[in-house]
């Protein structure tokens, strides 16, 4: 751990030293004396040696110094504010940026940085009514726009301004390049989630078609179509949209499983859904489809049979819920040592209480219940039902 923390500190402080190295090289050169440049140049090596021997804090205060020193040189002045932004001296950095942004003798591409730098620091205040005017003002303007719009999208997805994050994520891609049809599919579906529970089901539709023309696998809109064509009674609709999603993504299948399976239930197709949940036995590694299948094999074929089925297949994929499953099956069935029987299941019961049903696949986020964003990390799509033999 502390081997992580010096060498971020090193990445953090080295570009802000670069510049700073910089800064007092090109000094060199124009009309100073040669005793100010001199000392300029002392610290700034004294603060590099610092760097290199892992000693931040010190590097930190005699970069500062530096800066302090020169105060006319717009490139010190705007790492000095970045160095106070990452100390937490966010006001420190806003009056120092706002007065880089006031000054007349400015180019206008050392304007924008200090825009730039200027939005960054109230993001990181949590004046994101500020920032916003900042960014707009960058991007319509088209200087730093795909910078100034990526913030833009942080900002009013943080806002839940879905309408108004899909627009910039449009204007980012036009941009650059990058591909946004994930990130513009969730907030999308985010969209439909919204008009669903306000009970208009056109916008929601709506939303969900916008979706899959983001993103024509997203997983998340073939469980909120599905789910909506089965509050409909529309059952087929709502299983085609469903069998797609969990092809398309597998380790939702836990939660796509339950919707599907009532829609099979009401349509009568039963030999349908046993092909299903035998496709998706062959390509998942949780235990959900040998459950629901085992379910269909003892209302079929009755409890032997399912409890043999459960065997066998909890030879090749062991889960704790497996064995759960197959414990009550055992009790139904008359099997032997019921006491042991009996307590492993209270066991089981147990550790499945304890441990979460979602992981985050980015940052290791563990929960109870499922979240599209993590709450962690903040990153979307990414948290799953858990798919570790041990716990599913």
């Amino acid at each position: 751990m502390a081997f992580i923390e010096q060498w971020f500190w090193f990445v953090l402080l080295l570009p802000a030293a670069a510049v700073m190295g910089w800064v007092i090289g090109r000094r060199g050169g124009e009309r100073h004396s040669d005793s100010q440049v001199s000392k300029l140049s002392t610290t700034y090596f004294r603060g590099l040696n610092y760097l290199l021997n892992e000693q931040p804090d010190k590097a930190i205060e005699l970069f500062l110094h530096i800066a302090e020193l020169d105060k006319e040189t717009f490139e010190t002045q705007l790492a000095l504010g970045h160095l106070f932004r990452r100390r937490g001296e966010v006001d420190r950095a806003i009056r120092l940026h706002q007065a880089l942004v006031e000054r007349k003798d400015l180019s206008d591409a050392q304007r924008v940085q200090a825009l730039l730098a200027l939005g960054e620091d109230y993001m990181k205040s949590g004046l994101l009514d500020r920032a916003e005017t900042v960014f707009v003002e960058l991007a319509e303007t088209g200087h730093r726009a795909p910078q100034a719009l990526r913030h833009l999208i942080d900002i009013f997805q943080s806002e839940r301004d879905w309408n108004r994050a899909i627009e910039s994520a449009h204007r980012f891609e036009a941009a650059t390049g990058e591909p946004m049809g994930k990130l513009i599919a969730m907030y999308e579906c985010e969209l439909a989630e919204r008009h669903r529970t306000n009970g208009d089901v056109t916008a929601t539709r709506e939303a969900i078609a916008r979706a899959y023309a983001a993103d024509s696998n997203a997983v998340r809109a073939g469980m909120l179509e599905g789910r909506l064509e089965a509050a409909a009674g529309n059952d087929e609709a709502a299983i085609k949209a469903l069998e797609r999603a969990a092809r398309h993504d597998a380790d939702y299948l836990p939660d796509i499983l339950p919707t599907l399976l009532q829609c099979y239930e009401r349509t009568g197709d039963i030999p349908g859904a046993r092909r299903f949940l035998a496709e998706m036995a062959e390509h998942y590694a949780g235990v959900a489809p040998v459950l629901a299948l085992t379910h269909l094999v003892e209302r079929e074929e009755g409890v032997q049979a399912a409890r043999l089925y459960l065997t066998q297949q909890l030879k090749d994929r062991p889960s704790v819920r497996g064995e759960a499953a197959l414990i009550d099956l055992a009790l139904r069935d008359g099997a032997d040592i019921l006491g042991t029987l009996q307590a492993l299941g209270r066991i089981n019961d147990q550790l499945l209480v304890r441990n979460p049903s979602y992981r985050c696949n980015h940052c290791g986020f563990g929960a109870r219940s499922h979240h599209w964003q993590c709450p962690s990390c903040r990153q979307w799509g990414v948290v799953k039902p858990l798919l570790n033999y041990a716990l599913v």
